[in-house]
């Protein structure tokens, strides 16, 4: 069994669905059980999102628009590459349904003026639920007997909305219940990437780039032999093409090496993908939808050795490093715990950290975004240490 999982660029266009089409049947003359899990068009998730914040804010002329281009956007891929009348003419009672349900949604926020983490996940994870019948119609086109799937009735999770958690246990009785009897009977199941639900059936989404870790979870759950993360690269790169010309495609990596990448920048996989693969020990395997020749890259647990001192090079931009430097802080007991207790407290996350030996000053990384909440909880807590 098999789980391939398309990203935006790789339902970007006509030529785009086209392609994953293809890949797909080839997966399926390989594989007798695989299973799609499709992330929004390109765009779409962003267009949705703006168009809440937007009517949140009392400006109704976006989510009008949204409504209207996303409309014509699906209608135009389902024009151009389903031939029969009656499937093209469902869908698109489909699309006019979910987007109406769109624009009431956008309606009631502009009323209240405020856009909850709930209702916000509700209207980010209407692009996949666009995506998915749609590629499963393109599929059944192309001789590919498919069915879609909302995935809130596979991945159940916590209530964190915007982020939320699987519940390993209930997901995978109910993604065996609903997938595998489809995947017996030969039927390719299109999933909707991103998005889950809670025990109680509310809405909720994985977080942005969570359509891989969908795939992962599904992957755990039904005990697949591999995950493929399908995207608009060559596998995971030894370094950021735009900066290094001439990076080239690392052919196997580690769990442990991806996951790394993935936290310092690299964007190819999702840093939650890795975890359910790991737990699992199923190979991911990064690979390109318009290269699809391309052997990728396979991610796994011990991957053969090599001669390469270092196998890639990454960053994360928007950093700041801040320092905490004072005499007061010299012997003083506790000083670290409670100078990262403070930037706990300001919700920031440290990546780096580094203290001199004379214990005077500490010096560690964080967001950008987080400074000014940062350095204000500093103030508060070691204004005497640093002062002296």
């Amino acid at each position: 069994m098999r789980v391939l999982k398309f990203g935006g660029t790789s339902v970007g266009s006509v030529e785009a669905f086209g392609q994953v089409a293809k890949i797909v049947a080839r997966a399926r003359e390989e594989d007798s059980q695989v299973i799609v899990v499709t992330s929004a068009m390109s765009g779409v998730t962003d267009t949705l999102i703006n168009a809440a914040k937007a009517a949140a804010a009392g400006d109704r002329k976006p989510y009008r628009e949204a409504q209207e281009d996303l409309l014509a956007k699906h209608q135009m891929v389902a024009g151009q590459l389903i031939n029969d009348g009656v499937e093209r003419a469902a869908l698109g009672r489909l699309f006019e349904s979910r987007l109406n349900s769109f624009e009431r949604l956008c309606r009631s926020v502009d009323v209240l003026g405020e856009l909850t983490p709930r209702g916000l996940d509700v209207i980010s994870g209407l692009g996949e639920r666009l995506a998915a019948p749609l590629l499963a119609a393109v599929l059944r086109t192309h001789g590919v007997a498919a069915e879609w799937v909302d995935a809130a009735e596979l991945i159940v999770t916590d209530n964190n909305f915007g982020s939320a958690n699987p519940l390993e246990e209930p997901t995978a009785r109910h993604a065996q219940a609903r997938l595998m009897p489809l995947l017996s009977g030969g039927i390719v199941p299109v999933v909707t990437g991103f998005v889950g639900a809670t025990e109680a059936g509310i809405s909720t989404t994985l977080g942005r780039g969570g359509s891989d870790y969908s795939a992962a979870i599904l992957g755990a759950a039904l005990n697949a032999d591999e995950v493929q993360i399908w995207t608009d690269v060559s596998g995971i790169l030894t370094a950021d093409p735009r900066i290094v010309p001439d990076a080239r495609t690392i052919r196997e990596i580690s769990y442990i090496e991806a996951a790394e990448l993935a936290f310092y920048g690299a964007k190819v996989l999702h840093p939650k993908t890795i975890l359910p693969a790991v737990e699992r020990g199923i190979a991911i395997r990064v690979l390109n939808t318009f290269e699809p020749d391309h052997p990728g890259t396979l991610v796994v647990k011990e991957p053969k050795p090599t001669a390469d001192v270092a196998k890639a090079i990454s960053a994360i931009k928007g950093l700041t490093m801040v320092t905490v430097e004072g005499r007061g802080m010299l012997g003083v007991p506790g000083i670290a715990a409670r100078t990262f207790a403070a930037v706990a407290r300001a919700g920031a996350n440290v990546l780096m950290i580094s203290q001199s030996s004379s214990e005077q000053s500490i010096s560690f990384v964080i967001r950008e975004l987080d400074q000014p909440a940062v350095v204000e909880a500093l103030e508060g807590e070691v204004a005497r240490e640093i002062a002296s």
